[in-house]
């Protein structure tokens, strides 16, 4: 099977379930309301696990779900058709989850009063807006995202290659570590899919009240992540991780 469409569907898979749990703590009269961020972050790191594990089962041994991650796979081994192939795939994906999201909390929107939190359910928004600081975040956290998931895989941590079935495990690990740690000033998109594509959804849904798509920040959780991929793969290349 085409590695694309393992890109397409995990990151809808993704997406459901990683902007799922936003919308199970921040929309009104879900049985989840309020749960707080640790049950975010343990979402979206599952929902990352569920992703990469459904891509991985479907042939696409990459997994990367992330147009960050393409970007640094191709300056670690110049597979540029990556580029092309997987970028595409995983933003049409990441606006279908969006969609499906909707669908799933179809009467909850109307009821939500916010307009901020609808949007949350799709796209990040940073805690305190300062655009140097925003972009900064998100390098740092997919630096470490990048970096940690290559040393993974390293042959100096495991010779013989990761134990099957335990890489999607390793990586939901990863991002529930950077989610704790270094989400909480602007929702660690740190993928530019993960924001680009339900912030795309969210323009063109019919949601009930749901304001503005805040484009205006939306350069920030594009570029930052890319810029921190490039930066732990020209470090992974130097040091030979």
């Amino acid at each position: 099977m085409n590695p694309a469409w393992g890109e397409f569907i995990g990151t809808m898979i993704l997406i459901l379930l990683g902007n799922g749990v936003v919308g199970a703590v921040l929309l009104k009269r879900s049985k989840a309301e309020n749960a707080g961020w640790l049950v975010i972050a343990t979402g979206w790191a599952l929902a990352v696990f569920a992703g990469v594990a459904v891509a991985i089962s479907m042939g696409d041994a990459d997994a990367h779900l992330n147009p960050a991650f393409t970007v640094a796979s191709v300056l670690m081994t110049g597979h540029a058709e990556r580029l092309w192939t997987y970028i595409p795939a995983q933003i049409l994906g990441a606006i279908a989850g969006a969609v499906l999201v909707w669908l799933f909390y179809l009467p909850h929107w109307p009821i939500t009063d916010d307009p901020a939190k609808k949007l949350s359910c799709f796209s990040t928004i940073p805690a305190i807006r300062s655009l140097g600081a925003n972009f900064l975040s998100e390098a740092i956290g997919t630096f470490v995202l990048v970096l940690v998931a290559s040393a993974l895989v390293s042959k100096r941590l495991a010779p013989g290659g990761v134990a099957p079935g335990l890489g999607p495990l390793l990586v939901g690990c990863v991002v529930y570590s950077i989610g704790l740690s270094l989400g909480a000033t602007t929702g660690y998109a740190i993928n530019p899919a993960r924001d680009l594509g339900p912030r795309l959804a969210h323009s063109f849904l019919p949601i009930a009240g749901k304001g503005s798509s805040d484009w205006s920040y939306a350069a920030i959780p594009i570029f930052g992540p890319i810029a921190g991929a490039i930066a732990a793969a020209l470090f992974i290349r130097f040091t030979g991780i």
